[in-house]
């Protein structure tokens, strides 16, 4: 069965940063096309980065202050998030297969998220 499940979110004071994770089972990352999501207060879900298969990742989240990264062998992608502010608050979210810089579609088959809290 093919699943992500993000994790690594908690609560961090402006500027600091977080990793968060996002695992996966059932395929490897180089072969398919995964989206980090998130989705702020009230709002809908907007795209973070879209880590395409062929290496030509879409950033929508294009401040600079995030990055991704790939271990294999913990068949695991990661998203590193430096000087955070109170807009970066929200729940995170990958899913597999789906890019878009805004998210209006199902969301039943997505996981649960983690949620980043950044105060100031």
């Amino acid at each position: 069965e093919v699943q992500l499940q993000a994790s690594g979110g908690g609560s961090v004071r402006a500027g600091g940063s977080l990793r968060l994770s996002c695992a996966a089972s059932g395929f490897t990352f180089g072969d398919r096309t995964v989206g980090w999501f998130r989705q702020r207060p009230g709002k809908d879900r907007e795209g973070v980065v879209c880590v395409r298969n062929s290496g030509d990742n879409i950033w929508y989240e294009d401040s600079g202050r995030f990055t991704i990264a790939v271990d294999n062998a913990k068949k695991t992608l990661y998203l590193q998030m430096n000087d955070l502010n109170s807009e970066d608050t929200a729940v995170y979210y990958c899913v597999l297969g789906i890019c878009a810089r805004q998210y209006f579609g199902p969301t039943d088959f997505w996981g649960q998220g983690t949620q980043v809290t950044v105060s100031s």
